[in-house]
């Protein structure tokens, strides 16, 4: 049984919620998210709370109660206050510049890394710090995990693109014979 699934959703103030069927649509001003339940869960909206139930009793219902209202939940909270994910550059000679809507790297290479930014996403860069700003968590991690992925941190002197809230395990180099 879900405990997640169980939890109703408050709506908070300006954000317009209505079911089409199995489509949520959540909207806030002009940006609109629309989450698709494919009639796997039951939903209700009532009170400024959004309700789930099982529709069926077997365990994959179940599991996508608990799945389709934590996607609604997510979907309401980037557009109330948005998610933010912070990488860490670290490196000598390595940085990172926002030219217009691409992301320029300079990570070691012989060739800087030119990466295009998402329409959706925000990116900004302070010194050593690349921030990344959206209003859907999926592509805010998806887009911060690819730019991590250019250089990952390496465990002997820590160089790399790494999140602020990572540790890096260190290992010992090699040791001279005595």
């Amino acid at each position: 049984m879900s405990r997640i699934g169980k939890l109703p959703i408050a709506i908070p103030a300006g954000i317009e919620v209505s079911v089409n069927g199995s489509v949520v649509v959540i909207k806030k001003g002009n940006k609109v998210v629309e989450l698709d339940t494919h009639n796997r869960v039951g939903i209700e909206v009532s009170e400024g709370n959004i309700v789930f139930a099982l529709k069926g009793d077997e365990s994959q219902d179940k599991a996508f109660w608990g799945t389709y209202r934590s996607l609604t939940a997510n979907a309401i909270t980037g557009l109330v206050a948005g998610f933010t994910k912070s990488l860490e550059i670290n490196g000598v000679g390595y940085k990172a510049a926002v030219k217009g809507d691409i992301l320029e790297l300079q990570l070691g290479y012989s060739h800087p890394i030119n990466f295009d930014i998402p329409a959706d996403i925000e990116i900004s860069v302070d010194k050593n710090i690349i921030n990344v700003k959206g209003s859907s968590k999926q592509q805010v991690g998806q887009v911060a995990a690819i730019i991590r992925g250019f250089r990952k941190p390496e465990p002997y002197k820590g160089k790399g693109v790494k999140y602020t809230d990572e540790t890096i395990i260190r290992k010992a180099g090699k040791t001279s014979k005595k």
